[in-house]
């Protein structure tokens, strides 16, 4: 095999190992996430139903990202990490959360064919210094038939997930030597959908981009 013409982390985070929260662990990761919201200025108005989605491991934490519709009509989104159990009968810690809210939402941008939030929750410094973002994608797509969703970096597959309840969450290196994301997602067949850019651009007239939450 010749060598790799981009040297980056591809599948870096391990893929997701649970169902999506419910019951008891849903309520902390629900406290926790609340209390995250808190922290936020802005009048917001009040957090709907928490809709959660595929965690991913990686740097020795567990993501579990999560998005709520207020009573204003804003979204919020963000995340709640912690040190997963690593031996039997211990039990998650060093819980964290953040929270931020966007006006951008799916229903005020029917262009948009892939719902998507992020995070940058890391570095990884590659080549000559240069330093890609690690950052977490989270989303629901708007079209149907979808099985899997990628993280490409200038057509190379970096990360992929597949769909839980109509979620995914990726965790890919992102902004690195020019490079940006895309996010991709397939039918069962690998028949490409839809795809969009983390970076499009405001007034874009290309309908095969849409803009991230």
């Amino acid at each position: 095999m010749p060598p790799e013409e981009r040297f980056v982390p591809r599948f870096a985070a391990e893929p997701p190992q649970e169902l999506l929260p419910y019951g008891r662990w849903a309520d902390r990761l629900r406290e926790e996430f609340l209390a995250a919201c808190l922290t936020i200025e802005d009048d917001i108005g009040e957090p709907g139903e928490l809709v959660w989605f595929p965690d991913r491991t990686w740097g020795g934490r567990t993501y579990v990202p999560v998005t709520s519709r207020t009573t204003t009509g804003l979204e919020l989104y963000g995340t709640v990490s912690y040190a997963p159990a690593v031996e039997d009968h211990q039990e998650p810690e060093h819980f964290r959360a953040t929270a931020d809210w966007t006006e951008e939402t799916v229903e005020a941008n029917p262009d948009w064919t892939i719902d998507v939030c992020e995070e940058v929750v890391g570095g990884w410094r590659g080549e000559q210094g240069k330093v890609a973002a690690m950052t977490l994608v989270w989303g629901t797509p708007v079209v149907d038939r979808v099985a899997i969703a990628t993280a490409e970096l200038a057509g190379l597959t970096v990360d992929q997930c597949l769909l839980i309840e109509n979620r995914f969450t990726l965790l890919a290196p992102d902004d690195y030597r020019g490079d940006t994301l895309d996010v991709a997602v397939y039918s069962v067949a690998g028949r490409e959908i839809a795809r969009e850019s983390l970076y499009a651009e405001d007034g874009e007239d290309d309908e095969d981009e849409g803009a991230e939450a």
